[in-house]
C-alpha cells in the first residue's frame, strides 16, 4: 500500500517560461502579427507578407506544442495524486500513459531547441544527385526522393517540385525540390552527404548485390528574405531546350534557363515549366538560396575552427549506409545511429536519425 504520494518528478505547475519558452511574449507578438495583416491594404503586396506569415506560423505551432506540453504535465500530476491515494491498477496503467506521453513531449521540445540557428526556421531546397552506376543509382535517387516526399507529407509539409530530370531507363539524374514547414531546413540540414544502398539490383539478372551512391544537398530557402547584394552585371543567363519528357511544348522550345553568378561560379537551373519567365524566376531563386549557403558555410568554418581542440564532426563519403543484402540495417556514420526497420525509414520515418544529429552537432560545440 502506498502510504504517501510521492513527490513529483516534475513541479505542480509548469513555472512560468522565459527566453525560448516567453509563451506571454510569443501570445503578444502573434496578436501584433495579426492585427497588422488586417489592416486595409495589407494583402496589396502579398510578397512583402512572406515573411511575417512565416513568423505567424512559427509562433503558432510554439504556442500549440507549449500548450500540449502544459495538458499533458499538469494530467500526469493529476494521475499521480491519484495513483499515490489508491492501488487502482487503471490508475496506474494511466500514469504510465501521461508519463510516456509526458516524455514525448519535451522529446519534440527538445528537438526545437536544438534548432536556433537563425537559418533553421527557413523553408529548404533539397536537391538529389546519383552517382556513378547510371540506372542503379538513378532508381536509388528516386527512392531517396519518395522518402523525402514522404517524411515532408509525415510533417504535413507542403513540396514543390523545382526542377526535374527523369532517369534514362528508370530513375532520376537530378531533382530540386522545395520543401516548406517549420524548421524545414533546420531537420533536413542533417541529411547533407552521401547516402549509400546496398542490395540485390533489380537490374540485375544475375541476382548480384549492388552498391549505389547518391548525393543529398539541402540549402535554406531565402526568398526575398534576405537581402543580398546580387548585382545584375554579375549574373548570366543562358537558354537552352529542355530535355527529356516534355508534353506539350515543354521540350520544343528553348524555355529552361540557366543563371550563373560570375564572381563566385554558383549557377542554378530550372526547366519544369514552359515559360521561360518562371524558369528564370524560380533558378534565381535557387542561385539566391545557394549563395546564402555560401556564407553560412564561411560561417560554420570559423565556428569550427573555434572547436579545433576538440572532436571534428567527420563528414566522410558517406554519412548513411542502407543495407537491405545480406541483412537489413540502416545506419548512420556520424552517430551511429542504427534502424532495422528498413522498409520504415525509406517511407520517411527518418526522425530519429535527424534528432540523434542535432544532439550530436550540439555535443561537439559544447
Amino acid at each position: 500500500m502506498i502510504c504517501a504520494p510521492p513527490a513529483s518528478p516534475f513541479p505542480n505547475a509548469l513555472p512560468p517560461f522565459g527566453g525560448v519558452f516567453d509563451v506571454a511574449a510569443s501570445q503578444k507578438r502573434l496578436q501584433d502579427i495579426e492585427h497588422e495583416i488586417s489592416r486595409p491594404g495589407a494583402w496589396d503586396n502579398p510578397e512583402a507578407l512572406t515573411p511575417v506569415l512565416q513568423e505567424k506560423r512559427r509562433l503558432e505551432e510554439e504556442i500549440e506544442r507549449l500548450s500540449r506540453l502544459k495538458t499533458c504535465h499538469d494530467d500526469m500530476n493529476e494521475w499521480l495524486v491519484l495513483a499515490s491515494e489508491s492501488e487502482d491498477p487503471e490508475a496506474m496503467e494511466s500514469l504510465d500513459q501521461q508519463i510516456r506521453d509526458l516524455a514525448a513531449q519535451l522529446d519534440e521540445t527538445e528537438l526545437v531547441m536544438l534548432l536556433s540557428a537563425e537559418e533553421d526556421n527557413q523553408d529548404a531546397i533539397l536537391e538529389i544527385h546519383p552517382g556513378a552506376g547510371g540506372t542503379e543509382s538513378q532508381d536509388w535517387a528516386e527512392m531517396l526522393l519518395r522518402m523525402y516526399t514522404r517524411w515532408a507529407a509525415r510533417h504535413k509539409y507542403s513540396v514543390e517540385e523545382l526542377d526535374y530530370l527523369p532517369g534514362d531507363e528508370a530513375g532520376v539524374k537530378s531533382v530540386t525540390l522545395r520543401i516548406a514547414g517549420p524548421h524545414a531546413f533546420g531537420f533536413l540540414k542533417s541529411e547533407r552527404g552521401i547516402h549509400r544502398l546496398i542490395r540485390i539490383s533489380p537490374f540485375d539478372s544475375s541476382g548480384r548485390r549492388h552498391t549505389s551512391f547518391a548525393s543529398v544537398d539541402v540549402i535554406p530557402d531565402v526568398g526575398n528574405d534576405i537581402e543580398l547584394d546580387i548585382k545584375e552585371s554579375d549574373i548570366r543567363v543562358d537558354i537552352f531546350r529542355s530535355s527529356g519528357p516534355g508534353g506539350q511544348s515543354v521540350n520544343t522550345t528553348s524555355s529552361a534557363v540557366r543563371v550563373t553568378h560570375i564572381p563566385t561560379g554558383v549557377s542554378a537551373q530550372c526547366q519544369n515549366e514552359k515559360s521561360q519567365h518562371h524558369n528564370k524566376d524560380t533558378a534565381m531563386r535557387v542561385l539566391r538560396a545557394r549563395l546564402y549557403n555560401m556564407e553560412l558555410q564561411k560561417r560554420e568554418a570559423e565556428r569550427q575552427a573555434e572547436y579545433a581542440g576538440k572532436d571534428a564532426i567527420a563528414f566522410g563519403s558517406q554519412i548513411r549506409t542502407y543495407t537491405l543484402q545480406p541483412y537489413r540495417l540502416v545506419k548512420d556514420h556520424r552517430t551511429n545511429s542504427e534502424a532495422g526497420d528498413v522498409e520504415a525509414v525509406l517511407n520517411g520515418q527518418i526522425d530519429q536519425f535527424q534528432h540523434d544529429y542535432l544532439m550530436h552537432r550540439h555535443e561537439q560545440q559544447r
